[in-house]
């Protein structure tokens, strides 16, 4: 069963309004301050209630009893994931589902057309973590990325949804899409969901799960 949050200002009569007409988009004051969990707090709950670190891919395929398949769908996409595998502990994806969807309902409350948040990183076994550091130096070889409770989630690129019957629909621009995404992790982050570090380099919101259930 999928999540559910109330979205701060978004209420449910909203959700008739027409979309393209923009309103109540206030994002955060500081998306680094707002979104400055250092990695110690990511890693201490991801060691708590998160796997074992795995080596290699290979071994990771003994353990999806314990964790769940992610792929693209109606509220979010997966990139092409080059240094992960899309597999997450089971409240790490509600988590993921919870975010999705509290998105696209928050781009109806703001007369906004729907727009799906992209997964850029998931779970990263030692072997990636390797492979990442030839090009990124700053990988940590101790990431929350090992424990199944963690994920990226890109804030400079976002899937269009398209209409169903085939009507053009206005484009939204990437720094109105992070604004309101920001007021959704925000909502998350106060209720104790989940820590939140906003990486600027990289061009993510790095988000883990608190919860184990």
């Amino acid at each position: 069963m999928i999540a559910s949050f109330t979205l701060t200002g978004c209420k449910k009569k909203d959700m008739s309004l027409k979309l393209n007409e923009p309103r109540n988009i206030r994002g955060v004051v500081s998306y680094k301050r707002s979104f400055g969990d250092l990695n110690e707090k990511h890693l201490n709950i991801a060691q708590a209630i998160g796997i074992r670190p795995v080596s290699s891919r290979e071994e990771a395929e003994h353990l999806k009893g314990k964790l769940t398949h992610i792929t693209t769908n109606e509220r979010y996409a997966v990139d092409s994931l080059t240094h992960s595998i899309p597999y997450l502990i089971p409240a790490a994806a509600n988590l993921l589902d919870t975010i999705g969807s509290n998105f696209l309902d928050s781009l109806v409350c703001k007369g906004l057309n729907p727009n799906k948040i992209i997964v850029t990183s998931v779970l990263r076994t030692k072997d990636d973590v390797k492979r990442l550091r030839r090009k990124n130096g700053n990988a940590s070889l101790n990431s929350a990325h090992f424990y199944g409770t963690t994920f990226d989630v890109s804030w400079k690129r976002f899937r269009k949804v398209e209409d169903k019957d085939g009507r053009p629909l206005q484009d939204v621009s990437a720094d109105t899409l992070k604004l309101v995404l920001s007021e959704v992790l925000r909502d998350l982050k106060k209720a104790d969901k989940c820590y939140i570090k906003y990486e600027l380099k990289q061009g993510c919101f790095h988000i883990t799960a608190r919860k184990n259930r």
